[in-house]
């Protein structure tokens, strides 16, 4: 009866793991601990020509603040960045989790941001000349934009989750 007590209770762990989520595409170790108002870099997405930027602020209502900057003003997205409060990604709605990026406080040891990255992926095969390289030429976009048939851009997303109390000045 023991036994069967304990089969029981092993062949339970895994489920909480299971229904933890879905596992994100890239898998990095926790940033270092940020100062408060030291702004730092979370992730630079080159694809959609942004770069996620964060910093501790050292407030109650507002714990972590996160901004979208665009990189260079000459650069062409080749993705975009939705807003996570438009858009609601999820693999129900064919988003991928790309990265999930944990920052701890150094002020605060027990308060970290997280921040989810979601990828949508365009949904079209994507085609590489002869030397592998997916190449876009002017007068093939022209013509494919003057019969409305331009390929979508695939989509990226992030959502900010702050855990753990914060400090006081």
């Amino acid at each position: 009866m023991k036994a069967a007590s304990v089969l029981l209770l092993l062949a339970a762990l895994p489920l909480p793991l299971l229904a933890a989520g879905p596992k994100p595409e890239i898998e990095r170790p926790a940033a270092a601990a940020q100062a408060l108002d030291a702004v730092h870099t979370v992730r630079q997405i080159p694809e959609a020509c942004t770069r996620i930027e964060g910093r501790f602020t050292g407030t109650a209502a507002q714990p972590y603040d996160m901004q979208l900057v665009r990189t260079n003003p000459q650069c062409q997205p080749r993705a975009v960045f939705l807003d996570a409060s438009k858009v609601t990604p999820g693999e129900a709605a064919g988003w991928k989790l790309n990265e999930v990026i944990d920052i701890p406080s150094a002020a605060c040891s027990g308060q970290r941001a997280r921040i989810e990255v979601w990828r949508k992926p365009a949904g079209q095969k994507v085609e590489l000349d002869g030397q592998g390289r997916n190449r876009v030429y002017l007068e093939d976009a022209k013509v494919q934009a003057a019969a409305g048939r331009l390929a979508a851009l695939p989509a990226y997303s992030a959502r900010l989750f702050v855990e753990g109390e914060a400090c006081r000045r």
